[in-house]
């Protein structure tokens, strides 16, 4: 008998508490929606942030996240062969170019099933998830779909590598979803019948997990299965990893104090802009100008009484407003610096050249280069291999000998390393062309080895593009040929073939001879 469900998330639930009043506190500030307090339900009010910058700001950085994570037209990652499969085809052009189409083919095929399945949407719910709570759990479904379960769904208890050791799920469902032999076994308490049922997932060897569902006590007939590591349909996701921590941190939290700050000035700003809207008119109690005089008269009309006696009551606040103001300018101009808000970070000048933009952008993603390492071991390589198992069991895909062929993620921080290195490659070019002229590149530096290394820094496909150094001296030969025939005329050809045919056959006969 397997243990309780219940029971175990009742135990590791005390160790989430603190993420989880962490997680609600930065989704307060972004996305009230997206982490909702304890026992929401869905005819109670959100609270409304009295500035919108950590919405866009989380929005925006999703959508840069996934851009980069799973870019569009492109796969995002690469089957490549190991240094002892490369060796033995090394001598066999032929082989080579077969195996790597055949790698290209499997490759397209898995970004065919991620846009047929719609896993953009669910990434970019995670990546919200991640940005806000710092947590979230995915699950793949049967049906190739994926699940989004928040931070306040499920627990996890993780070893000292970080890797986890039980996760447990927690989700409301009707008695009559159960199978007929305990739905009689089972009560609820709550007023819409629903009953808790909790999914356990546990570690039992370094390679293997178990699988099974609980009702209560009881265990769902059925649902005990058991999978291999790689090939566990449950992911627990993490932004930041801290050591020692089952629960990871997320990108809002490192700005939660700034987005605080600006949520009270802003809230401050926007109450003292009311009321230095407000117009009273104050007439002197001990004046000759009547009140009911001023309020009665329509606009234009000509009424008796002292100007002395109406004065117009002012808040006299402006220099407060402004030091609030211009200090909450300062906390969003740092936000938008971290959240990828670059409109907002662009000096503000007549002429910006789109290099500058250019430079700024990049310096600011290069901030989230230890968010894109563990997404990539966490997320994006575990993603390749559930969707290639899926596919490989339906038999829309050949089985790959993992020995020999591993997938490699070609996005996030690799991406970057490419942008860093044709950075350099094209300074060291501007450098040689600025001290020793643009006529020593063309002299000291391998044109088509230039060409090669910037085609890859760029993630482009040289198959078929560039011309190989047969075809160069084709065209180099006809191009001669074209010459000769403009200087000598079409008889010059002729005397250069004749010439050629005749030391053929000298030599022929000389090794004839021999």
């Amino acid at each position: 008998m397997n243990q309780s469900g219940k029971a175990i998330y009742t135990q590791l639930e005390t160790n989430r508490f603190q993420f989880l009043d962490r997680a609600r506190d930065c989704s307060r500030l972004t996305i009230p929606t997206l982490i909702p307090d304890e026992g929401h339900t869905a005819g109670q009010k959100f609270p409304t942030p009295y500035n919108g910058t950590g919405a866009r700001g989380v929005n925006n950085l999703a959508s840069s996240l996934l851009l980069s994570l799973l870019p569009p037209n492109a796969p995002f990652f690469r089957l490549v062969l190991d240094d002892s499969a490369l060796r033995q085809v090394e001598g066999l052009p032929d082989v080579k170019t077969e195996i790597e189409q055949s790698l290209a083919d499997i490759e397209k095929a898995v970004m065919k099933e991620v846009e047929a399945q719609n896993i953009r949407v669910s990434l970019f719910e995670i990546l919200k998830h991640l940005i806000v709570g710092g947590n979230c759990l995915l699950h793949f479904n049967n049906d190739g779909g994926l699940r989004v379960f928040p931070l306040s769904r499920y627990v996890v208890q993780r070893d000292a590598m970080g890797k986890p050791l039980h996760i447990v799920t927690k989700e409301s469902i009707q008695p009559d979803e159960l199978p007929e032999e305990i739905q009689g076994q089972v009560a609820s308490n709550s007023p819409d019948k629903s009953v808790d049922l909790y999914t356990c997932i546990h570690r039992m060897s370094e390679n293997k997990f178990a699988v099974y569902q609980t009702v209560g006590d009881v265990e769902v007939p059925g649902s005990y299965g058991t999978f291999p590591a790689d090939k566990l349909p449950f992911l627990p996701l993490r932004m930041y990893s801290v050591e020692g921590e089952d629960y990871g941190r997320s990108y809002v939290e490192q700005y939660l104090g700034d987005l605080r700050s600006l949520e009270g000035l802003t809230q401050s700003i926007v109450e003292g802009a009311a009321a230095a809207s407000k117009i009273l008119f104050l007439v002197s109690p001990n004046g000759t100008t009547r009140a009911r005089t001023l309020a009665k008269s329509p606009n234009g009309a000509i009424v008796e009484g002292n100007a002395g006696d109406v004065s117009v009551l002012q808040s006299q606040k402006q220099a407060d407003l402004a030091i609030a103001a211009q200090t909450a300018a300062q906390i969003a101009e740092r936000l938008s610096y971290a959240f990828l808000l670059t409109e907002s970070t662009v000096r503000n000048a007549e002429r910006v050249t789109a290099e500058e933009i250019r430079l700024l952008s990049q310096s600011i993603e290069k901030q989230l280069g230890g968010a894109f390492s563990l997404l990539s071991a966490e997320l994006q390589l575990p993603l390749v291999n559930r969707i290639m198992d899926r596919l490989t069991k339906s038999r829309k895909l050949p089985k790959l000998p993992k020995k020999f062929v591993a997938p490699t993620i070609i996005t996030g921080v690799e991406a970057l390393a490419r942008g860093n290195d044709l950075q350099r490659l094209d300074f060291f070019l501007q450098g040689m062309s600025a001290t020793i002229g643009p006529e020593a590149i063309g002299q000291f530096v391998n044109l088509r080895e230039y060409i090669k290394r910037r085609a890859t820094a760029l993630g482009i496909d040289l198959a078929g593009l560039i011309k190989t150094e047969e075809e160069l001296a084709a065209e180099a030969q006809q191009a001669q040929q074209q010459q000769a025939i403009q200087q000598f005329g079409p008889q010059a050809i002729d005397i250069a073939d004749r010439q050629f045919r005749e030391a053929q056959q000298i030599e022929a006969q000389n090794q004839g001879a021999e």
